[in-house]
């Protein structure tokens, strides 16, 4: 019982590594041949965890070259578009200008049901609103609304708008998050100060604490209590 308990916590640890040296592409949307080394990293992992018969390296071995493997083909996709194309296919379009594209539909093995769901997903409740519709080579669709659908922008009424960026989270869990303090060239005396005046004497209080482009130092607690802002620095002081 040991031994497979020691076993199975090797080869998940393995797999996890081999997951991370792949990117973070591996957990989000996967290329094809992206799909089929994930798969076979299951299986390999899983087979020498269970069965006391199989040594070790049988699983570790295969995983490393899998890994090798990926990224060979990643190396090369990035070297040759051909190579791209093999790998990974190309994106295709599947409504054009409202019109739906059935030839293509068929040749991706697609069907309305599957296509009308994707529309949904994307918040367009009829192919006649869409402009242009694509199938990634992820096997997810890209959908443009027709510019008469689409929703209003600054850039449409002649409005200018000022630089918003990521906000710095500066506590998390109720820990000073350092690396990302310095950033905004601010120390932790003064994170403290606009902390206490919000209300907080201790950092450990805090749930979330993050610092916007506007200058806005919003603070989350723990509980029900409602966010609290203050502004902690002028807009032209942001330099992130």
């Amino acid at each position: 019982m040991i031994a497979i308990l020691i076993r199975s916590v090797l080869l998940v640890c393995f797999a996890i590594l081999a997951m991370r040296l792949m990117g973070k592409r591996q957990i989000g949307q996967l290329q094809p041949f992206e799909l089929v080394i994930a798969i076979m990293i299951a299986d390999l992992a899983s087979t020498p965890m269970a069965s006391l018969d199989i040594p070790l390296w049988h699983g570790v071995v295969p995983l490393m070259i899998t890994v090798a493997l990926h990224q060979l083909f990643t190396l090369l996709s990035l070297k040759s578009q051909r190579l791209r194309a093999f790998f990974s296919g190309r994106p295709t379009v599947v409504i054009h200008d409202g019109k739906i594209n059935h030839k293509a539909l068929e040749k991706l093995c697609f069907n309305l049901n599957d296509l009308l769901e994707e529309l949904r997903t994307g918040g367009v409740l009829t192919p006649t609103e869409v402009g242009t519709a694509i199938m990634e080579t992820s096997g997810k669709i890209s959908v443009f609304p027709k510019s008469q659908h689409r929703p209003v922008t600054p850039q449409d009424l002649g409005l200018e708008t000022g630089y918003e960026g990521i906000p710095l989270t500066l506590v998390m869990d109720g820990k000073l998050q350092k690396s990302n303090l310095p950033l905004c060239g601010r120390d932790e005396a003064w994170l403290m100060k606009h902390l206490k005046r919000l209300g907080f004497s201790r950092m450990q209080d805090v749930l979330l604490c993050y610092l916007d482009t506007d200058g806005c130092l919003t603070v989350h607690a723990y509980g029900n209590q409602s966010p609290m802002c203050t502004q902690a620095m002028a807009q032209d002081e942001v330099a992130w």
